[in-house]
């Protein structure tokens, strides 16, 4: 597959555990497309709602492109995503559990259409990230000694 990144939700996987994940289009405007190529983006506040049976996606900024005139986009504004009704009902009913939420994961270039992957999340109590974390640094740890007896 011909995918180019543009921008990753690095602290979703530390924020939450992800259940299922899921590719859907972006509906853009011409300056966003060509912002996304220059690759300004970002997903730290993202997260996706789904009102009157579609999809949005609230709070990714995405930076005016940078040779737009007066008629640029707003960057934090709400896009509608691309997805069939059976899978805006499946997420529905997903998200209908306490605690569970939908957020982006990462944003890049299929070919030339713009999409995002969605997770399905379950938000991680305190424990749970330090004992992820500690797992991380016994993985690096014993990783490290491995490598001085190659």
């Amino acid at each position: 597959m011909d995918q180019k990144g543009i921008a990753t939700n690095k602290k979703a996987y530390h924020e939450y555990f992800i259940l299922d994940k899921l590719e859907a289009g972006i509906e853009l405007t011409g300056s966003e497309v060509k912002s996304l190529r220059e690759g300004k983006a970002s997903l730290k506040e993202g997260y996706v709602i789904i009102r009157d049976k579609e999809a949005f996606m609230m709070g990714v900024h995405i930076s005016p492109y940078s040779h737009t005139g007066y008629s640029g986009h707003e960057p934090n504004r709400e896009r509608r995503l691309l997805l069939t009704k059976r899978e805006i009902l499946k997420l529905g009913q997903k998200i209908a559990e306490k605690g569970m939420t939908i957020i982006p994961l990462k944003l890049y270039f299929n070919k030339s259409w713009a999409k995002v992957e969605i997770g399905v999340a379950k938000g991680k109590k305190h424990y749970d990230k330090k004992a992820a974390l500690k797992e991380k640094d016994i993985k690096r740890d014993t990783d490290r000694e491995m490598r001085k007896y190659e």
